[in-house]
């Protein structure tokens, strides 16, 4: 049985960069809600009606469903009551009176803003008027509340056609429906049927069939249009009227097929008996078998009555059936729901409806961000010899840009405390900004990389005096990095806004038995890529429908160091310091070493106390082993046979597999969850592969996120605080 809700997901996420506003106009529905629980990874829910309502339904009928993901869900919604929005009662009561419905001619506005308060309309009127991308109803409300005003305001071309998708079980006859999935197609949802109405519909829900299912499951689509045995009916389309419309066919699958080569592989003939269409005995007997040579996947109803008929057949029939409805003519914008509908009916119909939305490329974000604020964010990050700078629009990058810096610009300040490049980066990142369009008062927050502090416990900290005084003074180490806070601070205070810093370096929430060495005088520091890994945890647990205070993880930061540690239910509890050398080597760190012998080499006069440093970091690891921190090019060595290239190459992969199994002691027990890849190096698929064949044993799964994602994290970091998602923590002295 083909597994449609995995496919349809994994082809969402392929295309998604930002999710949908979905209003679903029947919150209290417990089938709805429990929908919805399943789909806010992949929207962003409207629930019209008040949280109080919404979770005494949750508490008396969602027992069964995850406590945590009910939380995530609702985290991720907005639970709407219509008459706290009188603003958007008038305007959608002023847009119904600019365009009336069918005899409500001389309509009041207070009658009008009746009309539109129902949930029904009032989601179908969000949609029309760019506040909503998406809207799903039909479970409980009369189609004279919601299917027939759903045309009316969101159909943007004269033909439209639902389409019920099945996937059949694999005890039904394979003979019949190639792969077991079957569409049914009503041409009764347009008023009147005409050739080129009749066509249309033909080829829209094939099409439907082609979105939504991939080509290595069904390599062609063969659609049969349904004929009664007479001619002249008055019901549905007659012999001759499918005659008529099979002559338009042609040109309108040619059209169809410049939208996307996939359509190419879709065949429809005409004047099919049903019970040929769905009998492969009865296509032998009425000497149907030539033209459905190969199977049907797509039937199209005579009426509406058929269409409804067949569909509700094979739901009774096959309780075990995946079924969905997908609306054609709408621009992907509703999902209509049946009475008897399930949870997965509607999650399958939503992602089925946004696939489609997504595959035309018609859609980029939703117009208006009425429901969700699209908050402004310039990301800081100061490098050694760089800046970068990043404005988001929610969680959507809008410009970014790397300012270099040459030698000679960096020149006067060789010597001095990094502070004394706060003007010259202040000035150059303005310059950067005004170039492109952008000017600090058009921003909600600004937000720098944290630097070189105190440790302190991972989150979102405001900038305060204390922090401005321990980066400008160095207390803690100098580093580009203690740039970030004093530039977001100065552009701050220049908007009105507030600035934050994001999971500095300095992220310690480790136990004392994690800092405890065998030589008194060392005590181990907690130093390691927190922005990366904590934003990777949260990426994983957003994905996985929950917080990052629900999961065990161990993330993996692969760059020109490794650092590892250890997330235990929202706390960063361990981690290898990176900086001064603990855990594998990397391509430009040596990694752990002997003791003895290193120091030995420390005390053999070939080296300076400079040279270990820069073995330790800088000119260890790969480039000691191989002369080069280019991982690209030590794998071409690799595929050339050269044996020293392979050595190395597996003892990185080894080194770093074992150095991340050793933090399962962190969980005292518990089970993982996750282990997490991220990094640049993350982007070697050999490495990547080598790491799961090393790690399988510990049977918790392996996700590789590719890169570095500062200054998303960053972004991501003060829009949790903007949005009321997390209060921003302080920084004391």
């Amino acid at each position: 049985m083909h597994e449609i809700e995995k496919s349809l997901s994994e082809q969402l996420l392929s295309l998604q960069k930002e999710r949908p506003t979905v209003v679903l106009t029947e919150p209290l529905d417990p089938r709805i809600l429990e929908a919805v629980c399943g789909l806010a990874r992949f929207i962003k829910p409207v629930l019209l009606a008040g949280e109080a309502e919404i979770r005494e339904v949750i508490a008396r009928h969602l027992s069964h469903v995850d406590p945590a993901r009910v939380e995530f869900t609702l985290s991720e919604s907005v639970c709407l009551d219509i008459a706290s929005r009188p603003d958007l009662v008038d305007e959608f009561a002023a847009e119904r009176l600019k365009i009336p419905p069918p005899g409500t001619d001389g309509e009041s506005l207070e009658h009008a803003r009746l009309a539109v308060s129902k949930p029904g309309r009032f989601g179908i009127y969000a949609v029309r008027l760019g506040h909503a991308d998406v809207v799903v109803g039909g479970a409980q409300h009369s189609p004279k509340d919601f299917f027939r005003p759903m045309l009316a305001l969101l159909a943007n071309r004269p033909v439209v056609c639902e389409t019920g998708v099945f996937v059949l079980p694999d005890d039904h006859p394979d003979n019949i429906y190639p792969g077991n999935i079957v569409v049914f197609g009503d041409v009764g949802v347009n008023a009147v049927m005409t050739p080129r109405i009749l066509a249309e519909v033909a080829v829209g829900t094939c099409a439907v069939a082609r979105d939504i299912i991939p080509e290595n499951v069904l390599p062609e689509i063969h659609g049969a249009i349904i004929s009664y045995s007479h001619k002249g009916s008055d019901e549905g389309p007659s012999p001759d009227m499918i005659r008529e419309a099979m002559k338009l066919i042609p040109d309108l699958m040619a059209a169809r097929a410049r939208m996307g080569a996939r359509y190419a592989s879709t065949r429809i003939v005409g004047e099919v008996k049903i019970s040929a269409a769905i009998s492969r005995r009865s296509a032998e007997l009425y000497g149907d078998v030539e033209a459905l040579t190969g199977g049907t996947n797509v039937i199209i109803c005579p009426n509406l009555e058929t269409g409804n008929l067949l569909y509700h057949l094979y739901a009774s029939r096959f309780p075990n059936a995946k079924k969905l409805s997908v609306m054609f003519g709408l621009r992907s914008r509703g999902v209509d729901l049946a009475i008897d509908c399930t949870p997965d009916d509607v999650r399958l119909g939503v992602k089925a409806t946004l696939l489609r939305l997504l595959r035309y490329g018609r859609w980029a974000r939703t117009p208006r961000d009425t429901f969700f604020r699209r908050f402004r964010v310039l990301a800081i990050n100061p490098g050694s010899t760089s800046t970068k700078i990043a404005a988001y629009e929610g969680d959507q990058e809008s410009v970014t840009h790397e300012i270099q810096h040459t030698r000679e610009e960096l020149a006067p300040f060789a010597g001095k405390r990094i502070a004394e490049q706060f003007s010259f980066r202040k000035e150059v990142v303005l310059r950067a900004l005004k170039e492109r369009g952008l000017d600090v008062s058009a921003f909600d927050a600004f937000c720098g990389r944290g630097g070189s502090l105190r440790p302190i416990a991972h989150g979102t900290y405001r900038v305060s005096e204390a922090m401005l005084a321990d980066l400008r003074s160095g207390a803690y180490g100098e580093h580009a990095s203690n740039l970030g806070a004093i530039i977001a601070h100065e552009l701050a205070g220049l908007a009105g806004k507030p600035a934050f810093i994001v999971d500095p370096i300095v992220v310690d929430e480790a136990p004392a038995r994690v800092k405890v060495t065998g030589i008194k005088a060392i005590r181990r520091r907690v130093v390691s890529h927190a922005l990366s890994q904590i934003a990777s945890a949260r990426r994983f647990a957003h994905e996985s429908e929950t917080f990052y205070e629900n999961l065990n993880v161990v993330v993996c930061h692969m760059g020109g160091g490794v650092s590892i540690g250890a997330h235990r239910k929202g706390r960063y509890i361990d981690a290898n310091n990176a900086l001064d050398g603990e855990g594998p080597f990397s391509p430009e760190r040596c990694g752990a070493v002997p003791q003895g012998q290193f120091a030995e080499l420390c005390f053999s006069g070939r080296l300076t106390h400079a040279e270990v440093r820069k073995l330790i970091k800088g000119a260890g690891g790969l480039i000691n082993l191989l002369g080069t921190s280019d991982l690209r090019e030590i794998e071409r060595r690799v595929e050339a046979k050269d044996p020293e290239a392979a050595e190395v190459f597996d003892a990185l992969a080894y080194q770093i597999a074992k150095h991340i199994a050793s933090l399962a002691p962190a969980f005292e027990g518990e089970k993982l969850d996750r282990i997490i890849l991220t990094g640049g190096m993350a982007r070697s698929t050999a490495l990547v592969e080598r790491l799961r064949k090393y790690l399988s044993g510990l049977d918790c799964g392996v996700s590789v996120y590719p890169g570095e994602n500062e200054m998303a994290a960053l972004a991501k970091g003060a829009l949790r605080v903007l949005y009321g998602k997390e209060p921003a923590k302080e920084y004391s002295a």
